[in-house]
């Protein structure tokens, strides 16, 4: 049985029995029905929200994870020092406003990073961008990285690597074991763990939605890095179990047909935006661009 749902029983126990009442076992959801943090299921229907599903456990559950030592790479890293006038800080913030504005139209709390081929920066942008939404007080993020070959979202956060999704994906390591909780409020990560060469067996085994269905509605935003789009073919089975998706281009790096070509791969999937990722600085300003409205078409 997930720990999860064993910590959100006990802490609905203890808060019945603080407010002087029984605590309400018919509340807990079953092991092999997960709550949903939003009014939209997975399928497509309407999930009822539990009484259970409120800040307080929420919070109870969080809690017991303890906090780790991180050492982030501040060169890339740009929210966990008191800066706000970082080159790039702002475009994030950007960034963050145009997401809740798609919020407000559509249902969206996790997203998927990726990007045509490697080191076009799809990584610096899911570390910072779930950064600046816990900025945000109250706010909680959590980042998956979902590069199983090549991992190193770890080295950006100087998060141990391990135990991580795959431990979980082979079902070595439960939910709470592989959720590290960072020195910055509100901030998790879940790491890759061991490499495998498996992927994408994994990734559609079953356990992965499972997770995430088990983890969306203890945070407001669950934001996933994946391999790149045209090499491997794990990131299009990601994608399934993701709200949308963050499409990253390097400046004068990415070709134009690779690009279309990474995009194809999302035809029926929400395309949230395409980031412009290492423009000259003196076009900083213009360094992202979004589309005006998510789009579930090619653009």
């Amino acid at each position: 049985m997930s720990r999860i749902h064993d910590a959100l029983k006990r802490a609905e126990q203890e808060r019945a029995t603080s407010l002087g009442g029984h605590p309400e076992p018919a509340l807990v959801q079953p092991e092999t029905a997960p709550t949903f943090s939003s009014a939209t299921a997975a399928d497509g229907g309407t999930a009822v929200m539990p009484a259970l599903t409120t800040a307080l456990t929420y919070e109870s559950v969080l809690a017991g994870c303890p906090v780790a030592n991180w050492n982030p790479d501040f060169r890339t890293m740009l929210f966990f020092q008191n800066d706000e006038n970082r080159v790039g800080a702002e475009e994030f913030r950007t960034l963050r406003s145009r997401l809740y504005q798609i919020r407000e139209k559509l249902p969206l709390t996790k997203i998927m990073v990726t990007s045509a081929l490697p080191k076009e920066g799809k990584s610096f942008v899911a570390a910072n961008l779930a950064q600046v939404m816990v900025r945000q007080h109250g706010r909680r993020a959590l980042i998956i990285d979902a590069d199983l070959r090549n991992p190193g979202m770890h080295r950006h956060l100087g998060a141990k690597p391990s135990p991580g999704i795959s431990d979980y994906l082979m079902g070595q390591a439960d939910e709470l074991a592989i959720l590290q909780r960072g020195p910055m409020d509100g901030l998790f990560f879940i790491p890759a763990g061991q490499t495998t060469t498996e992927a994408p067996e994994l990734l559609a085994n079953g356990r992965l939605k499972l997770l995430l269905q088990r983890l969306e509605p203890l945070f407001d935003w669950v934001v996933i890095d994946t391999p790149p789009v045209v090499p491997v073919a794990d990131s299009t089975l990601v994608a399934n179990f993701c709200d949308g998706v963050l499409m990253v281009v390097r400046s004068n790096v990415t070709r134009s047909d690779l690009a279309r070509r990474a995009r194809e791969e999302f035809q029926d999937k929400l395309l949230l935006g395409v980031i412009l990722n290492g423009a000259a600085a003196e076009h900083s300003r213009s360094a992202y661009y979004y589309y005006g409205e998510a789009q579930s078409n090619p653009a």
